[in-house]
């Protein structure tokens, strides 16, 4: 049985009283779930990562880190590695966003060291790919995400790629609100697992966990995560409201 899961990423947003109150307020939103049935990580800037584990362990939620450096250590100023995140107890890191590769010119050769890294600290990465517009437009999506995994974590040995949680997002639909429909959801997450299978076997295929991201949001998550191969999602701005961001959590 795949892992079910809901992960708010909360980029650049909250000041330290709002962040806290946000995270109490989800604590104790999951705490009235009956059912423990989907994993729930929250992912807040960097700076609030402490008081994040300090609050989860009272909660039923995991803390994820939003990016990390591919290097263990050293003159890399501003930068957080793997080893500090693993020193807090971080369980998860997002890595290879669409506003990473964007705004701070990650390719995927970077990408997929900072993913190794992440794996060799015993932090799961949560890997995100995803077409632009004009390859959506061209018909060239599918290829697109396909070179992705190719270049930044197919290079990883079955052992390694086990680990990781794949969070596809239509990039041409983040904060635009503009969702893709379940059925190209499906169609894309489906061809991922495909080609997974066809790398790493069937067994590894069937357990991936695959979210989806892009502007989904309490209205729509039911019948995004209700397609066969959405095992959940990766939040963004709906994460930053408690109240939506459980409602969404139970649509899985």
């Amino acid at each position: 049985m795949r892992e079910k899961i809901v992960a708010g990423n909360w980029k650049m947003n909250k000041t330290f009283t709002e962040a806290e109150e946000l995270m109490h307020q989800i604590a104790d939103g999951l705490e009235q779930m009956e059912e423990d049935k989907v994993g729930v990580i929250l992912c807040p800037p960097a700076i609030y990562l402490e008081m994040a584990i300090d609050i989860s362990e009272e909660s039923s939620f995991f803390v994820g880190a939003q990016n990390i450096s591919e290097h263990e250590s050293g003159a890399y100023t501003g930068e957080i590695s793997a080893p500090m995140l693993a020193s807090l107890n971080i369980d998860y890191c997002i890595i290879g966003h669409s506003e990473r590769r964007k705004y701070f010119e990650e390719n995927d050769e970077l990408i997929g060291r900072k993913v190794a890294v992440a794996i060799h600290n015993n932090i799961t990465p949560i890997y995100c790919c995803g077409e632009v517009l004009p390859e959506r437009q061209a018909g060239n999506h599918l290829e697109v995400v396909k070179m992705q995994l190719e270049k930044a974590v197919f290079i990883l040995p079955p052992s390694e790629f086990s680990n990781l949680i794949i969070a596809y997002e239509p990039v041409w639909a983040i904060g635009t609100g503009v969702n893709a429909t379940p059925e190209q959801a499906q169609e894309m997450h489906a061809y991922i697992r495909r080609l997974i299978g066809a790398k790493y076997g069937q067994d590894i295929a069937h357990q991936m966990t695959i979210l989806y991201g892009g502007s989904c949001n309490a209205s729509n998550a039911g019948a995004l995560f209700s397609q066969p191969d959405v095992d959940g999602g990766l939040i963004g701005g709906a994460s930053l409201k408690a109240e939506e961001f459980l409602k969404i959590i139970q649509s899985v």
